[in-house]
């Protein structure tokens, strides 16, 4: 870059006050430093300055531009926004959304530094987590996730045109209330595509909606072999099956294929986000990895002067404020500052390892710090993430330790400390509090009565002797109660195979 260019971005990004001149410039930057320097590979970006009002619209719907009605949207609106006006909650510098091109929400009361930092927090960092982490990429359409949205809010509004908006709500919040069970953990979803999806409702269009008792008369057409499996070995499903909304989409005897298109448009929405809740430590510690890098960077390069700096520093710092465990703000680990603190440790470790690392990391030792640091972004989610790179350093200088607590003993007992053995434990520990399995109910569909009431069986398999909220799991059975039309039994079981709750409606 040459020395007047250099001085001309210095004095731009010197003035607190950003025109989109600014923003253009620090778009341009930002991904020249992180394609020449750190070899990231991303999304075309979409950045959208947006007011305090805007912002809290993208909170409500998720940071989607576009999504179908439904009430809940509307509360989390109007709870964001008292929240915001009492001053009991502040607004993101930005949100960022998966999808191609890459849509990133600035808020425009942002300084120029700000809107330096959350370009390449966001436009970088965050995008070439979502276009090259193996779950986003499996997992998710960000071609086409806009245009199925579309697809959506325009089948619920014909939806609520033809049949009501109360009945349309009612599905959709039965659908909502099952969202968590309504995604493919093991099996690759097909890729969205707003084009199949007309034809497809097209095709269904031409299929009978008439009721029947009969939960096998009932099955669509496409399910003629599974009708023939359950014929000859008389269990149905032949297997448990986890993806409740998707059984019940495809089985319920008496849903109509309106109603049978809407739980898919559920599922589809919940399938998107299902690796985010899988990377929340891994997606933020990167995004904060690659800013700060980004930034020392162009600080080193001398389109930043010391003012630029020292608000960067003191905005950076409160990314990764972490709280100590006896402080009355202590909310939880923050994930920015897990995340940023494991990929910075592997960037240490692959230049100035110690004793302890030799051991603990033989395959880092002496590698180039930049291949090792992709490889993890790519190829790893929170709990695995954890569970490999999570250093005895990183634990001591967090602070990390593990506790029992026992509900029949009057004290908390402090179970693992800063030796071979606790170091190891707490790793094991913090993995299985980021797995999904940890903190979602093991519930599966187990069988269908499809002789004499289409009563659907399910089974919950207690993990850790965690039994399942009475109100909320009553709550869930009746909105799959509502779903299915039939009686729902929920089975609380052990690993004994006793079953120690029981719910039905």
């Amino acid at each position: 870059m040459k020395k007047k260019d250099r001085e001309k971005y210095k004095v731009m990004f010197s003035n607190p006050n950003w025109d989109f001149e600014t923003l253009q410039a620090a778009d341009e930057v930002t991904d020249w430093v992180g394609k020449e320097y750190f070899h990231l590979d991303t999304y075309p970006n979409q950045i959208e300055i947006v007011t305090s009002e805007q912002m809290l619209d993208a909170y409500a719907l998720i940071g989607l531009p576009t999504t179908y009605p439904h009430w809940k949207f509307g509360k989390d609106f109007v709870l964001n926004q008292g929240n915001y006006r009492k001053g009991r909650m502040g607004l993101s510098y930005e949100m960022v959304i998966n999808s191609n091109p890459c849509i990133s929400y600035n808020m425009e009361n942002n300084t120029t530094c700000m809107m330096v930092l959350v370009i390449a927090h966001a436009c970088q960092g965050h995008n070439a987590f979502f276009k090259n982490n193996y779950l986003f990429k499996e997992w998710t359409s960000a071609e086409s996730i806009l245009d199925y949205m579309v697809f959506a809010r325009d089948f619920v509004l014909k939806c609520e045109d033809e049949f009501g908006w109360e009945e349309v709500e009612a599905v959709l919040d039965a659908c909502h209330a099952l969202m968590e069970f309504g995604v493919d953990k093991y099996k690759k979803p097909s890729k969205l595509s707003p084009a199949k999806e007309e034809a497809r409702l097209r095709r269904l269009a031409k299929a009978k909606t008439e009721n029947y008792n009969e939960l096998l008369r009932t099955l669509p057409e496409g399910l003629k072999k599974r009708k023939r499996i359950l014929e000859k070995k008389g269990k149905f499903p032949v297997e448990p099956e986890e993806n409740i909304l998707y059984f019940v989409e495809k089985n319920a005897p008496k849903l109509p294929v309106w109603k049978r298109e809407l739980i898919r448009i559920v599922r589809k929405v919940a399938q998107y986000y299902y690796p985010q809740g899988m990377t929340k430590v891994m997606n933020e510690g990167f995004a904060t990895f690659m800013h700060y890098h980004i930034i020392n960077k162009l600080f080193e390069k001398g389109l930043l002067d010391d003012g630029f700096m020292l608000e960067f520093i003191k905005s950076h710092s409160g990314v990764i404020y972490q709280p100590a465990y006896n402080s009355p703000y202590f909310s939880g680990l923050n994930p920015y500052t897990l995340g940023f603190n494991i990929f910075m440790d592997i960037k240490r470790i692959c230049q100035e390892p110690t004793e302890e690392d030799k051991k603990w990391f033989p395959n880092l030792i002496g590698k180039d710090w930049l291949v090792e640091v992709h490889y993890a972004m790519e190829n790893f989610r929170d709990d695995s993430f954890i569970a490999q790179y999570l250093s005895p350093k990183v634990i001591r200088d967090m602070r990390l330790f593990t506790i029992l607590d026992d509900e029949d003993e009057e004290h908390y007992e402090i179970t693992s400390i800063h030796n071979e053995r606790g170091y190891r434990k707490i790793r094991e520990s913090l993995s299985k509090q980021y797995d999904r399995s940890y903190r979602v109910p093991n519930i599966q569909v187990e069988a269908v009565d499809t002789h004499k009431t289409s009563k659907l069986t399910l089974i919950h398999k207690i993990q850790n002797d965690r039994l399942l909220d009475e109100d909320e799991a009553e709550e869930t059975i009746r909105h799959l109660r509502y779903l299915w039309e039939f009686p729902v039994e929920l089975h609380s079981r052990n690993r004994a195979g006793i079953d120690e709750d029981f719910y039905e409606c």
